[in-house]
């Protein structure tokens, strides 16, 4: 069998980007699995949600949205720490940069190093990665709701902490008068999950029940296609909590019986292919994945720091 390339080194294809009015003045910018960002318009400033990979990247993104608004952007919103959402955030000149306080934690504690490892995993992401001023710093954080006044009859939009998921940071964007939610990568619509800093077991009950209590007839994920109607955002939701609950099963099963990380690996890969397997980001994911939850089963609670080396050595050793 041929050995699979390293992660997402190989993917060197840009992807279509397709820009989405979801309201008025509500906007989601999606591309085949990439990261997806959006935008929100107040009454004369913009609320832009993630800030893409570097600079150069957000520009291209910017330039798109000028296409349908020139108000100013007030603020950035960071749904985490991830190098791919937030080293592009100095193209915004947001006024506020406004993240979790587990966030700004995080980048303290592992920024660089996560910079790293994600340069060396999605290089493509990392347009022009020289424009790159350095790590991107919150200047506004909370710890359960931070909510921004649109201003005239656009109502609000409400920044909210639904507890410990795909980092122990996340968060989202609530449109209430619109029902709109950009649910970051707690989320994922038709893409795999990526979980190698993640809290499954807290993500898979009361965090993504949170997120489901919003009620929302549009959801936008952190990757793949913008769920519309409750419907489809309850089936994204469900999709989302089933990959971990089969990672949970899996892996669970293999480590109570005093198995290998390289069967629970395996189990997991044979459980999920069928289903997920032809998705974004699936084979790339999953050893970084079960490695995190073999961690989590056997005691370790915070995640461990991703490197450019550790990832080499846990892809080597699961996908080698």
């Amino acid at each position: 069998m041929a050995q699979k390339s390293f992660a997402s080194s190989a993917d060197l294809t840009d992807k279509p980007q397709t820009l989405e009015v979801l309201a008025d003045g509500v906007y989601a910018l999606t591309a085949e699995g990439d990261p997806n960002v959006g935008a929100i318009e107040g009454e004369d400033f913009l609320v832009c949600f993630e800030a893409l990979a570097t600079p150069v990247a957000a520009r291209d993104w910017l330039a798109k949205l000028r296409e349908h608004t020139g108000k100013p952007v007030k603020f950035l919103v960071l749904s985490h720490y991830h190098a791919v959402r937030v080293l592009g955030a100095s193209a915004f000149a947001a006024e506020v940069i406004v993240a979790h306080d587990n966030t700004r934690t995080l980048i303290a504690e592992r920024g660089q190093q996560d910079w790293e490892s994600e340069f060396g995993r999605m290089p493509r992401l990392f347009k022009e990665p020289g424009s790159i001023p350095g790590l991107t710093w919150p200047t506004a954080t909370f710890s359960d709701t931070f909510t921004i006044d649109l201003g005239g009859r656009r109502g609000e939009l409400v920044l909210r902490y639904c507890g410990r998921g795909h980092t122990e940071g996340d968060i989202v964007a609530w449109l209430p008068k619109q029902k709109i939610l950009f649910a970051g990568d707690l989320v994922e619509s038709q893409a795999a999950l990526y979980t190698g800093d993640a809290f499954h077991r807290e993500w898979a009950t009361t965090t993504l029940d949170r997120v489901s209590a919003f009620a929302a007839e549009t959801l936008i994920g952190g990757r793949g296609a913008v769920a519309r109607g409750r419907s489809d955002v309850e089936a994204a939701i469900a999709q989302t909590r089933h990959f971990l609950q089969v990672m949970l099963r899996e892996v669970g099963e293999v480590h109570r019986r005093g198995g290998t990380l390289k069967e629970a690996f395996e189990a997991t890969h044979a459980a999920l292919a069928d289903r997920y397997g032809r998705w974004p980001i699936f084979e790339h994911c999953l050893p970084f994945d079960v490695s995190r939850l073999w961690d989590e089963l056997s005691g370790i609670e915070r995640p461990a720091i991703w490197t450019a080396e550790r990832d080499r050595e846990v892809w080597n050793q699961l996908q080698g």
